[in-house]
């Protein structure tokens, strides 16, 4: 399913374009199944092969990635838990990875917006419970940019490196999801543990 999935995404991106990276992670920053390991190593794959600039790939991203965090924030600011009962099975909505990610969000606070974009599951619910809680408009917009940018390129990179090999990425994904949880919790933990040491 998923081998299919990544071709139907390559065949798409190589008849749009940039529209087509635009469009696919509109889809991956909502409650779409659409995988960014999917979309984003591709892109990277036709920088190298000089079609795409990184500056176009960024750009079509990142509005994509903006696009969907909002509409997913707007769902969750004026439908709230109501809405999301009634008429999450039409978005695809798994109400189990929505209350992980509530409790998430619930011990981050704002920051888990930034936090949430490098984090497998959490990163295409996020923008819900942020919603819910009417974040700051312009703290979660930011917040959206500057983690979904940098987990976009970083595919995008991968892809470049990888170049005809990008697909290799999707066998590993889970892998690179690990490392990335694993750095993120690293991290954190050191500052917290710098912060009482100082405290103390």
């Amino acid at each position: 399913m998923f081998e299919h999935l990544f071709n139907i995404i390559a065949d798409i991106i190589s008849r749009t374009g940039y529209l087509g990276i635009c469009f696919f992670m509109v889809l991956e920053s909502m409650v779409f199944p659409i995988p960014s390991e999917a979309v984003m190593p591709f892109a990277g794959f036709l920088i190298g092969s000089g079609r795409f600039s990184w500056l176009g790939v960024a750009l079509a991203s990142s509005l994509g990635s903006l696009i969907g965090s909002w509409l997913s924030y707007f769902i969750g600011y004026y439908g709230g838990r109501p809405f999301l009962e009634k008429f999450g099975k039409y978005l695809l909505l798994d109400h189990h990875h929505l209350e992980l990610t509530e409790k998430f969000f619930a011990k981050y606070g704002q920051q888990a917006v930034l936090i949430s974009r490098f984090i497998p599951v959490v990163r295409h619910l996020i923008s819900v419970p942020a919603g819910m809680a009417k974040m700051n408009k312009l703290k979660f917009t930011i917040d959206t940019l500057i983690g979904a940018t940098c987990w976009n390129m970083f595919l995008a990179y991968l892809g470049f490196v990888l170049q005809d090999r990008w697909a290799l990425i999707k066998k590993y994904t889970h892998y690179l999801d690990y490392l990335v949880v694993f750095v993120i919790v690293f991290g954190i933990g050191y500052f917290y543990f710098k912060r009482v040491k100082k405290h103390k």
